[in-house]
């Protein structure tokens, strides 16, 4: 992730709040079980980039760093200890929801490791999924506040359903950019969007710095997912760190193919379809970059992330609000 200077003064701070988030997220999942300590300890194999907690952490900051938009004091160690715990939290729904991801998606590769269904098999990576997510809602439940619980369970459903959506298209050539932007809304967006509202909710913001500190986050997530989807046909699998050509294999038609779909006719449609059925991704590659739609799916990833830097002019001037901007320009420009 590339920074800028700005930030650099904010990056020891950043650095000892993620660390306290992760020794939360692994005392939480300790178990009297060898066999869930053991799957447990694989699983935070998983936590890469944390950008969740630091979408979360970087929040909380920014809204701080202007009493004007807080309403409570400034220094608050209640405070850093609840956006701690929420940092936890949403890395444990995140962990959930590429464990079972994995599970649908048959994948062998997870950050360079095997995956817990590889591993296991899908049984117990379902119920490792299920485990990860009742522990993230046991873990919120400490912080005292019932609206959180009920935003992130009202979150986590609007995640589901947008799976739901998925699997529902799967195969279809009709598929159309409006129901696949919802579609990654829902299963990538929501999470990123409450990890920057309710870390500004937490921190005393007015309820306008949450909303738009939420779409923030919304839009954000949103172009991060263009990018997997970009890297997917893309990306090298050592670097990314994953199984690629999933998204084809199972189905999932996304936004350089769906793109694609909407302009190509004649035979270059009749080639595409040929590759799908064959899952040939060298020749769709191909075949996408004809018609421009790789650049397009780029192209609006960009649109989503200057969306979500315009969010940030509600913020004051500070390191924080440097790094959310720094954030969102990494996120289509990493490899991984």
């Amino acid at each position: 992730m590339s920074l800028l200077p700005e930030t650099d003064l904010l990056l020891p701070t950043l650095a000892a709040r993620l660390g306290a988030v992760a020794k939360r997220f692994e005392q939480e999942l300790v178990s009297d079980l060898p066999a869930v300590n053991i799957l447990s300890r694989h699983v935070e194999n998983y936590r890469g980039k944390m950008l969740r907690p630091t979408l979360v952490i970087a929040s909380g900051l920014a809204v701080r760093a202007n009493p004007l938009f807080n309403l409570v004091s400034p220094a608050n160690h209640a405070i850093d200890d609840s956006l701690d715990t929420l940092g936890a939290v949403v890395e444990m729904i995140h962990m959930a929801t590429l464990v079972h991801d994995d599970v649908l998606d048959e994948a062998d590769l997870r950050r360079g490791g095997e995956t817990v269904n590889s591993l296991r098999g899908n049984e117990t990576a379902v119920m490792l999924g299920d485990f990860l997510i009742s522990s993230s809602f046991h873990l919120c439940s400490s912080v005292g506040e019932s609206w959180l619980n009920s935003a992130l369970g009202e979150m986590t459903s609007r995640l589901c359903s947008g799976e739901i959506l998925q699997l529902s298209h799967r195969g279809d050539l009709t598929l159309d950019s409006k129901t696949y932007f919802e579609i990654i809304r829902r299963k990538t967006g929501v999470l990123a969007g409450a990890c920057c509202g309710l870390a500004a909710r937490l921190a005393g913001a007015t309820p306008a710095v949450c909303e738009a500190l939420r779409l923030y986050g919304e839009e954000l997530g949103m172009a991060f997912q263009i990018q997997d989807d970009v890297l997917d046909l893309v990306g090298e699998q050592r670097i990314v760190g994953k199984t690629l050509g999933i998204d084809l294999r199972k189905g999932k038609f996304t936004l350089p193919l769906v793109t694609h779909l909407t302009r190509c006719t004649g035979e270059i449609r009749q080639s595409t379809i040929l590759a799908i059925e064959q899952c040939d991704v060298p020749t769709l590659l191909h075949l996408i970059e004809s018609t421009g739609s790789l650049a397009a799916a780029r192209e609006q990833a960009a649109e989503f992330v200057n969306k979500a830097k315009a969010r940030l002019s509600i913020l004051a001037e500070s390191p924080a609000r440097q790094l959310l901007w720094s954030i969102a320009d990494a996120t289509i420009e990493r490899e991984f």
